[in-house]
């Protein structure tokens, strides 16, 4: 029982219980993790290309092998945090490879902005995910509840729509308390 309610709180999201908010942010994380694919595919279409202009040029150790694991965090890790699932795990390897590649547009072209936007804007928003979960509209959130039925609140449970299955079941209790 412990474990389960151990492993319900790593998948429970941590964000408010508001409709309007959490289709917001399901709507960016969709987003993000739709982008992001393209990327991871960008990396392999020419790995040698990529490993040579990134990843050497950092002075990193395995450029090859080290832009495997970029291209495929992202090929993985993208679509993980689109619908998701294991969001704070893929979000920490899609966080880590953005800040890799905010190092590398900062050792080429100071503090440019143009350079640095988009990277940092994917780096804050996967480490928003890390941190908060994928939110109430994910499957990590049926997973919490799945592991623990009391890991969600009933205001969470609600905007998730599973408020008539939750209002049902305590329906049944209610009544037979009375009988």
């Amino acid at each position: 029982m412990q474990l389960t309610s151990t492993a319900a709180k790593l998948f429970k999201p941590n964000v408010s219980a508001n409709l309007w908010s959490q289709t917001t942010l399901t709507i960016l994380r969709v987003t993000l993790g739709i982008m992001m694919i393209h990327n991871g595919l960008d990396k392999l279409a020419d790995i040698e290309s990529f490993a040579r202009a990134y990843v050497e040029y950092l002075g990193l150790p395995f450029p090859i092998f080290l832009s495997y694991v970029a291209a495929y965090t992202e090929l993985i890790g993208a679509p993980l945090v689109a619908i998701g699932l294991l969001t704070r795990f893929a979000s920490l390897g899609l966080f880590s490879t953005m800040c890799v590649a905010m190092y590398h547009h900062i050792s080429v072209a100071g503090l440019s902005l143009p350079y640095l936007e988009l990277s940092a804007i994917y780096a804050a928003s996967f480490l928003y995910f890390l941190v908060n979960g994928g939110g109430l509209y994910s499957f990590d959130a049926l997973i919490a509840n799945a592991l623990d039925s009391a890991s969600l609140s009933l205001k969470e449970k609600q905007i998730m729509r599973l408020e008539n299955s939750y209002q049902a079941v305590e329906a049944t209790k209610d009544e037979s308390a009375v009988a």
